[in-house]
């Protein structure tokens, strides 16, 4: 066998080896090897404003860990449960509030949060769906206040507005008059609110409606944008009436054994989600007139 002989099969042997290499110790995420070449993970969320922005923070997330992902934004609230029951989504930004009342039935007035997370989490592990750890932050129902008129009446509380109520202008959303974690149960733990006036008005103009002069409070989620601002701000529930509502990632059984590692990131998410930051983050899209997009980047680049 001459030299230019050998040197083509050890040429040869070479590119072989390699190419076993290639293939055994593939090139892969720091966090999941495969990811890049697994199904995609959906990633839901509602139709308003901070369950898109946290559906993309999620997301961008698990892209930047090498996974593959695709989102589905703006589902309807009454049917984003099913989606994720019948597998059309893998995940998606819900409450422990929401899960443990409207989707379980279950009673949690005057429990903690912790309380209202493992019923959350013992009823949806029934549905083979697992609830990962819960956010500070809570989105809870409230009354907003117009600034100037909080200042001029002395109200800070809903016992201070249950007192002065009779000079009040009610701003209402109709079905908040009507349920049980609406005026009813207020009633049932403040007394009663004789407001000065009170006029239905579409949820989507409630703000407009108190800048413009027609009303002074008006029913809120805690976090909403426009609470981030001089001009508004939540009434506190010093009562404690209403239960928490902490985000919590909602993730299909199935889908996190295939990816373990999404877990460890999740959590890592949300241990920063408090009541303030998700306030921040939904005034710069509703006040500012900022993408959800942009917003989620923005912040997962400092925070992650």
């Amino acid at each position: 066998m001459n030299k230019k002989k050998t040197w083509s099969i050890v040429a040869i042997i070479i590119v072989i080896i390699a190419v076993i290499a290639a293939i055994v110790w593939p090139k892969g995420n720091k966090n999941n090897n495969s990811a890049k070449n697994q199904s995609p993970i959906t990633i839901g969320s509602k139709n308003f404003t901070e369950s898109k922005i946290v559906m993309q923070i999620y997301a961008d997330a698990l892209k930047k860990e090498g996974y593959n992902v695709k989102t589905k934004p703006n589902i309807s609230s009454s049917v984003v449960y099913q989606a994720i029951k019948s597998g059309q989504i893998d995940l998606y930004p819900e409450y422990t509030g929401t899960i443990a009342m409207t989707y379980l039935k279950g009673h949690i007035v005057g429990k903690t949060p912790a309380q209202i997370a493992k019923i959350a989490k013992d009823g949806m592990a029934k549905q083979n769906l697992v609830t990962l750890n819960y956010a500070p932050g809570s989105d809870s129902q409230g009354i907003a206040i117009k600034t100037s008129v909080a200042k001029k009446y002395g109200i800070k509380t809903i016992s201070d507005l249950q007192k002065k109520a009779n000079k009040i202008r009610f701003a209402s959303q109709g079905e908040f008059d009507k349920r049980e974690d609406g005026i009813p149960g207020l009633e049932k733990v403040y007394g009663k609110f004789n407001f000065k006036s009170e006029k239905i008005y579409d949820p989507s103009l409630k703000y407009k409606v108190l800048a413009r002069g027609d009303g002074d409070i008006t029913p809120a989620s805690t976090t909403e944008g426009q609470l981030a601002t001089k001009d508004y701000f939540a009434l506190k529930d010093n009562k404690n009436f209403w239960p928490a509502y902490n985000l919590v990632p909602l993730v299909r059984e199935k889908t996190l054994k295939a990816n373990p590692g999404i877990k460890k990131i999740l959590n890592k998410i949300d241990a920063k989600l408090t009541t303030k930051e998700l306030t921040l983050l939904n005034k710069k899209v509703d006040v500012d007139g900022k993408s959800y997009q942009s917003v989620a980047k923005d912040w997962l680049n400092k925070n992650y």
